[in-house]
């Protein structure tokens, strides 16, 4: 049927209706009475009533949706809304009664309109139930348990999302996956059953209880769960030589781009999650919600994402500022799939077009911006100082020149770990980044703010996709030093909290992700060997080349003579820079920096960077690009 008419299966629930609303008067009535010669005497007031209620009822049951409804797939939703319906169609009889009783006209038993909508109740919702346990048994007959090319899943998690898992399986018999049972360290679940499955016992039972259940899978259903369970679950799953597979983390989720059914395989940034801290999201809301937000970046792997987490606050229109024209084309793609009601802009710019980017700005007129657009490719940038310059630091300028012509409210500066104490080009570069925008933030009061963090995983040009290659192709894996560390965070976790101190932002404030313990490079190389089903040292080598160009052991996220002050939200913390800007004009610094690039002094420019930077750059090495 055309519109909101209701289909053939409900057009016979509305026959069912009117029959079960005869009943319950009637019914009420000889509850209320007893069947006797009181019954038959009051009979003429129940078919009163009864023509009353099969008007009523009906028109209120079309009205609040119970004819525009699958049933076979109803759920604690439909049940509020029968609840609902009945309740207020039964109200507006109650009032016509007592309006009847008042003027009595009708002197119907005050208590028959109450035992009528307890009656109703339970024969509407009974119907309506009997179509889900009807389409449930029809369901299970297709499901043959054991049935030839079917998998024998063992769901580890008992809680919200593995139900979830568990159902998808039972109503997709076309998945061929039939879940044996759950497994879940929370004491009153053991024992317990979920959608008619058995929790059959502790996550450190995995190997017992598959071999007991001949499981053929490990599905790890737990997307709040940190990386030590992860950790855990992967380990015994190893142990007891069974496959495994998850559900999307929270993260990946709040990023819209995958729905909660969809399982993957176990990825070494499961490994690495932390249980997800409170969110300030009404405060993300007030910050885009109804705004135009703009992205540099927008191609990059960082950008997509604040793409994807904006679009779902309900921007006014969403720009996508890019230099690549293939990667902003494939976002455009993207985003209008899972978002088609926003209004998208793809912009093909280079930032270090001032006139360009005021152009774009005049246009547009963002009043939020998320600058993520950079040079990140560490030893890159060692052999193109000049790049690294004029793309870093004064297409930084250019973007928030244009933004204060352009009166933009908000803007957020994507930075690095590296900008601290920088010893390579790229971190340099970033950090002068940061004092360009605090510079500004102080000039014009606006809120204009950098976020600074780590690195994260599987974005472009960073070390998974790098190890991931080498494994492929039999290794080593080459890794520059043993005690090589970083700090890492997931690209969806990484801007979710870029979000949440975008909406915490005052005015010229560097706000640090916390990013907890710094990794070893080495156990993150053998953590992917182990999930491509390899083993460290045996099926793929590790060789060390050397610390390569600006590089350091480890990285930090602050100078250890910086306060720090707590945020509203507990994972986001705020860098005291107050003395940064007293003893440097910065904008003349910029001016000779400009200077030195036009004449192309490259030592000069590298001291300079080391000057504003507080860094410890050397001389410009020639890379060794077969370490790269």
């Amino acid at each position: 049927m055309k519109g909101s008419a209701p289909t053939i299966r409900n057009r016979y629930l509305f026959v069912a209706d009117l029959l079960a609303i005869l009943t319950s008067v009637f019914v009420s009535f000889a509850l209320r009475l007893d069947v006797g010669d009181l019954f038959v005497s009051y009979l003429p007031l129940a078919v009163w009533l009864a023509v009353q209620a099969v008007v009523v009822k009906p028109v209120v049951f079309w009205a609040m949706g119970l004819y525009r409804r699958y049933w076979a797939y109803a759920s604690v939703q439909e049940l509020v809304l029968i609840f609902n319906a009945v309740g207020l169609s039964s109200l507006i009889l109650a009032v016509w009664v007592f309006v009847n009783i008042i003027l009595r006209w009708n002197l119907v038993p005050r208590s028959i309109p109450f035992i009528d909508w307890l009656v109703t109740l339970f024969l509407v919702g009974g119907i309506r139930l009997s179509v889900r346990v009807i389409s449930e048994v029809r369901r299970a007959r297709r499901i043959l348990p054991g049935a030839h090319g079917s998998r024998r899943v063992l769901i580890a998690g008992a809680g919200d999302a593995g139900a979830l898992v568990a159902r998808e399986m039972q109503k997709n018999p076309q998945l061929r996956m039939q879940p044996v049972g759950f497994l879940d360290d929370a004491p009153e679940k053991l024992h317990q059953r979920i959608h008619g499955i058995p929790v059959r016992g502790t996550l450190s039972h995995l190997g017992l209880v598959a071999s007991e259940q001949n499981a053929d899978e490990v599905v790890i259903a737990m997307p709040t769960a940190s990386g030590e369970v992860f950790r855990r679950v992967a380990d015994l799953c190893r142990a007891a030589h069974i496959p495994f597979r998850t559900m999307p983390g929270l993260f990946e989720l709040i990023g819209g781009r995958v729905s909660v059914s969809r399982l993957r395989d176990v990825e070494v940034g499961d490994l690495l999650r932390r249980q997800p801290a409170r969110t300030a999201d009404q405060a993300v809301g007030r910050a885009l919600s109804g705004r135009r937000v703009l992205v540099t970046g927008a191609g990059g792997s960082i950008g997509l994402e604040l793409c994807r987490q904006i679009a779902r606050w309900g921007p006014t229109e969403l720009i996508l500022l890019g230099h690549g024209e293939n990667s902003i084309f494939e976002a455009l793609i993207e985003l209008g799939e899972v978002f088609p009601g926003l209004p998208l802009h793809p912009v093909v710019a280079d930032i270090r077009d001032l006139t360009r980017l005021s152009q774009v700005f005049r246009s547009h007129r963002p009043n939020v911006v998320f600058h993520a657009a950079a040079h990140k490719h560490v030893p890159l940038m060692e052999a193109n100082l000049e790049d690294a310059i004029t793309n870093n630091v004064f297409g930084t300028r250019n973007i928030v020149e244009a933004a204060l012509a352009a009166e933009v409210e908000r803007l957020v500066l994507i930075s690095s770990d590296k900008a601290i104490r920088a010893t390579s080009v790229m971190g340099a570069t970033k950090r002068l980044a940061e004092l360009v925008v605090r510079e500004a933030a102080l000039r014009s009061g606006r809120v204009f703010v950098s976020v600074r963090f780590g690195n994260v995983l599987g974005s472009r040009g960073s070390v998974i996709p790098l190890f991931k290659r080498q494994i492929a192709h039999g290794g080593p894996i080459t890794i520059t030093h043993p005690d090589m560390k970083r700090y890492f965070m997931t690209i969806p976790e990484a801007v979710h909290l870029v979000l949440q101190a975008a909406s915490l932002g005052a005015s010229g404030e560097t706000f640090i992700l916390k990013m907890g313990e710094p990794v070893r490079i080495v156990s993150l190389a053998e953590d992917l060997i182990r999930l491509s089903g390899l083993e460290p040292g045996r099926d793929v080598q590790i060789v060390f080349t050397g610390i390569r160009p600006g590089e350091k052991l480890g990285e930090q996220l602050w100078e250890d003579n910086t306060a720090l002050r707590p945020t509203d939200h507990p994972d986001i913390l705020r860098l005291e820079e107050n003395h940064l800007l007293s003893e440097i004009d910065l904008q003349s610094q910029l001016k000779e920096l400009a200077e030195m690039l036009q004449r192309g002094e490259s030592g000069a420019m590298l001291e300079r960077l080391n000057t504003l930077a507080d860094g410890s750059l050397g001389q410009l090495p020639p890379p060794d690009w077969n370490a790269v």
